[in-house]
């Protein structure tokens, strides 16, 4: 081949591979949109609003660090705070982490088909919408003798209790936990059904006996599902508030109000605020932060650098 035949055909695969380039781009482009009208800009959005006092009458005054020394000069935002930790932590521990995995070991431990039965069961309030799911914990903890809990209480001689009005945080970490714990559920027993029969069998040979077998097999071998289930739903409980706002709006004087549903009604009219974009745009930067914080954490606590680490033992 000649110098000038070399030339062409270099030429003509580099206009092949410019081709190949935008043929990708152009299918990619619907995608690249989508993420930046619906993502990416309203991220922009929101960090520079953080530094604005925008309100509804939509003046951009930037205002530097000023909503982050309003934030510490508001006098809920420590009973918020409060709130916001209690809530996580305590419907993480008790349900999306713990008692999720209760279900899956215990489930996983019963027949096929009565496993399966339960697991369905319990994803019901999961597939039903929160409206629904929240009307329905409002029917059982209703203040009067037409709630069930009341009604119940009433038939074993208990007086009538109103659940929202004396116990407002387990309300909600209750509700919220019921429904958390089914994806938990899942991960884990998918986790569990994925070690090899073997481990347990020479733990058992071993003499482990029940509980000793999860301690020893199930356990260890879920570190990947726990990280991801604590880091999912740590993140998920900081942002999310529909069933708070559903079932007790966040009552009473501000016992259940989150940080994120205060962020929520500052900016978009609750608690009767003029629309104050600027302030509830700068405390949803600080979630951010707090949220990015505590994957920071997890990624310590489980040691991921450690999981990532190829194996010392070769596999053949």
């Amino acid at each position: 081949m000649t110098t000038k035949g070399m030339i062409t055909q270099v030429r003509s695969f580099r206009l092949a591979q410019r081709k190949g380039y935008w043929t990708i781009l152009l299918l990619l482009s619907p995608a690249l949109i989508a993420v930046l009208v619906f993502y990416l800009a309203p991220v922009i959005l929101t960090v520079i609003m953080a530094f604005t006092d925008l309100d509804w009458r939509f003046d951009w005054n930037f205002i530097g660090l000023g909503n982050v020394e309003r934030m510490l000069g508001d006098w809920l935002m420590p009973g918020i705070l409060q709130v916001t930790v209690l809530y996580v932590i305590g419907t993480l521990a008790t349900f999306n982490v713990t008692f999720a995995f209760i279900l899956a070991v215990v489930l996983t431990s019963v027949g096929h088909r009565t496993g399966t039965f339960f697991r369905s069961l319990w994803l019901l309030p999961r597939f039903s919408p929160p409206i629904v799911y929240g009307l329905i914990w409002m029917w059982i903890l209703c203040p009067t003798r037409l709630g069930l809990l009341n009604s119940v209480g009433e038939a074993l001689g208990f007086a009538r209790v109103d659940w929202i009005f004396h116990h407002p945080l387990a309300v909600i970490i209750i509700t919220n936990g019921f429904i958390g714990a089914s994806l938990g559920m899942l991960i884990f027993t998918a986790a569990i059904r994925s070690i090899p029969r073997e481990l347990h069998w020479a733990a058992q040979v071993d003499g482990a006996g029940w509980l000793q077998d999860i301690r020893y097999v199930i356990i260890p071998q879920l570190r990947w599902p726990l990280m991801f289930i604590t880091a999912f739903q740590t993140l998920s409980l900081l942002t999310s508030f529909e069933y708070i706002l559903i079932i007790t709006g966040g009552g009473p004087f501000f016992a259940t109000t989150v940080w994120a549903m205060y962020a929520y009604n500052l900016a978009f009219g609750g608690y009767f605020a003029p629309f104050q974009f600027g302030y509830g745009s700068a405390m949803s930067l600080v979630l951010v932060v707090i949220g990015a914080a505590a994957s920071l954490f997890y990624w310590r606590v489980f040691r991921f650098r450690t999981m990532m680490t190829e194996p010392g033992i070769e596999v053949v």
